[in-house]
């Protein structure tokens, strides 16, 4: 990400991982909890449209930019708040870098999260999205959300029942009723990891799906994994210049499945769904690793990431995820949902 401990830049670019998006309104930055709600209450008070942004790893902001204000979250900090004989529970500050969470975890001898190793972004963002990766997601760890409540100007803190936890999702998502401001995440006392539940990560481990192994084994393979795939952030790697992944994997009922007749790769979801790949999908439809458009392209080492070339903007970008959107639809009759949060933009 570019440094923004400098004097904040006006332009959101300077902000998000893909380097797209058009001028702030109103920046403020926040290096503290009071800060937080002093600047959303305000923005609420005055009527001014509010955009939270800390790492902007998972938000597509228009060439227009946001007329509003901008709060960039730069709180930090991880402190253990219960401790049990097999756990503890840690309240991380929103804008705490994700990585540097899962680091610490790894370190301490904290299980649960060692699998979400690499992944850009801050862990007030990891419940919206409900993050996950090679069988985890963070729904499994959390037990209770600090949010700022817009609505009753309040914090409250929410249990995993009110987060409304989904694949990709919560309640969240698409909702500017609440702002998280901390997170608190329930961690094993192990030296293991959890068990192994994603087939790709097992084989390069060289274990059995649900076997253990060491907590620095496991992250240092996934981010193995992810640098493969351009899914670590590298300032010289284009390819990372992203959202990571761009589209959900389609979920459909199993008779929709049943009626695709695809001879694809899925798995089971919840309730008897079935999910489907879609870099296969993307693939399979005519869209190859470094698919190119305007100064964006589908990137080099993974074909579910659009990447900024380094003179793409924000137009371009959807404009390669609609063609991409429209051939699978064509093609397989399946539809793509984007994973980001479009701001002042649509697909």
């Amino acid at each position: 990400m570019p440094d923004v401990t400098a004097a904040p830049q006006t332009v959101l670019s300077a902000y998000t991982t893909l380097r797209l998006g058009g001028p702030a309104g109103i920046l403020t930055v926040a290096t503290e909890t009071d800060q937080v709600v002093a600047t959303v209450r305000n923005a609420t008070e005055e009527g001014r449209p509010l955009l939270v942004l800390a790492g902007g790893s998972n938000v597509v902001i228009g060439d227009a930019g946001f007329d509003g204000t901008v709060l960039l979250l730069r709180t930090r900090g991880i402190r253990v708040v219960e401790e049990r004989e097999d756990s503890v529970v840690l309240r991380v500050a929103a804008g705490e870098p994700w990585d540097d969470l899962v680091a610490y975890a790894v370190e301490k001898g904290l299980s649960g999260i060692e699998c979400l190793s690499g992944i850009p972004g801050s862990a007030g963002a990891t419940p919206i999205q409900n993050v996950g990766a090679y069988g985890q997601e963070v729904a499994h760890t959390i037990v209770a959300v600090h949010a700022y409540d817009r609505e009753t100007r309040t914090l409250r803190v929410m249990p995993p029942a009110e987060c409304a936890f989904a694949y990709r999702a919560s309640v969240f998502k698409h909702n500017d009723r609440y702002v998280v401001v901390e997170v608190d995440f329930r961690l094993a006392r192990s030296a293991e990891s959890a068990p192994i539940r994603y087939a790709e990560l097992a084989r390069n481990l060289g274990v059995e799906a649900g076997d253990r192994v060491p907590l620095q084994q496991a992250r240092d393979t996934v981010r193995k994994l992810r640098e493969q795939k351009g899914m670590v952030l590298d300032a010289d790697d284009r390819d990372t210049w992203s959202v990571g992944s761009f589209f959900t994997n389609p979920v459909v009922s199993a008779a929709e499945w049943a009626g695709l007749g695809l001879d694809a790769p899925h798995w089971p979801g919840d309730d008897g769904t079935v999910k489907i790949p879609a870099a296969w999908l993307i693939e399979h439809a005519g869209f190859p690793k470094g698919f190119a458009g305007d100064g964006v392209s589908i990137s080099t080492k993974h074909t579910l990431a659009l990447t900024n070339r380094g003179t793409g903007t924000t137009e371009a970008l959807l404009g390669l995820a609609r063609t991409v959107r429209d051939g699978v639809r064509a093609c397989f009759g399946v539809e793509l949902h984007p994973e980001p949060v479009l701001i002042n933009c649509a697909l």
